[in-house]
């Protein structure tokens, strides 16, 4: 147990949704890994799988230094969380070694399966954020290589190497289409639809989450108004208590006039 331990250190008894997205993230980020390890791809697929690898490991080490500056003891938060810092290491040619630490992503997997929906639906605007980062990245991820891969070698095509694949992703699910790279193929014109209807999908959530921050009232002011109605009401059972705990001292001290009086003035 104490080696366990030391590998999945207990640091949250809450997860929050951001967890779950970098669990997800990091599922992603191993399938990258075992794609550019054992496939045979070519090399412009190649280079498109290490840049979204290198984007992937950068919002990595972004979520551990943001809660590495957050935390209150940062030695102990650096001690227990060490192992996200080491996992994050991106898979570029230089640091060709470093792919032995990729299989601490998989422990990154195993050690955030704790997580629960349930409660983390509870915050619902960190869950809605979580889940735009991944279904960007997941989106840009899949469009931009499978569109490389069914592009490749096609007679007219203007999809040749990684840079163009991500800009239209880019412009695609943004639904803006400059319509400088665009695919030609049947297979390429599939894939364009479904990252239109994702795109559209996509920046509905967003303007309905935009909407609902100056709408909707935000949770402290929730938690306030809650706090305040608690208050109001404990002041009033309060005074109602009060209330009756000096007719009660009324009718005992009556009593005792009564008693006291019919002592002195015993009737024959």
């Amino acid at each position: 147990m104490a080696k366990l331990s030391r590998w999945f250190p207990e640091t949250e008894t809450h997860p929050t949704p951001f967890q779950l997205a970098m669990m997800v993230l990091s599922f992603l980020s191993v399938i990258v890994v075992l794609v550019l390890t054992f496939a045979k791809v070519d090399e412009e697929t190649r280079r498109l799988l290490l840049i979204i690898d290198f984007s992937i490991c950068m919002i990595f080490l972004s979520y551990f230094f943001l809660n590495l500056f957050r935390a209150e003891n940062k030695l102990q938060y650096f001690q227990h969380n060490w192992i996200d810092l080491v996992a994050s290491i991106p898979a570029i040619e230089p640091l060709r070694l470093a792919r032995l630490f990729q299989i601490l992503r998989v422990i990154r997997l195993i050690r955030m399966t704790h997580s629960l929906i349930i409660p983390m639906m509870k915050q619902r605007r960190q869950a809605t954020l979580a889940s735009l980062l991944v279904a960007m990245v997941t989106i840009l991820t899949f469009s931009s290589v499978l569109m490389l891969i069914v592009e490749s070698g096609v007679p007219d095509a203007n999809i040749h190497t990684a840079e163009d694949a991500i800009w239209w992703a880019l412009v695609t699910i943004s639904t803006v289409g400059y319509g400088d790279f665009y695919p030609v193929s049947t297979a390429g014109h599939v894939i364009g639809a479904v990252v239109i209807i994702c795109g559209v999908s996509f920046f509905g959530v967003i303007s309905g989450y935009m909407a609902s921050i100056f709408i909707a009232p935000d949770e402290s002011e929730k938690l306030e108004l809650q706090s305040e109605e608690i208050k109001c009401e404990l002041k009033m059972a309060i005074d109602r208590m009060e209330q009756n705990q000096n007719l009660l001292l009324a009718e005992i001290n009556h009593l005792r006039e009564e008693i006291r009086e019919g002592k002195e003035d015993p009737r024959p």
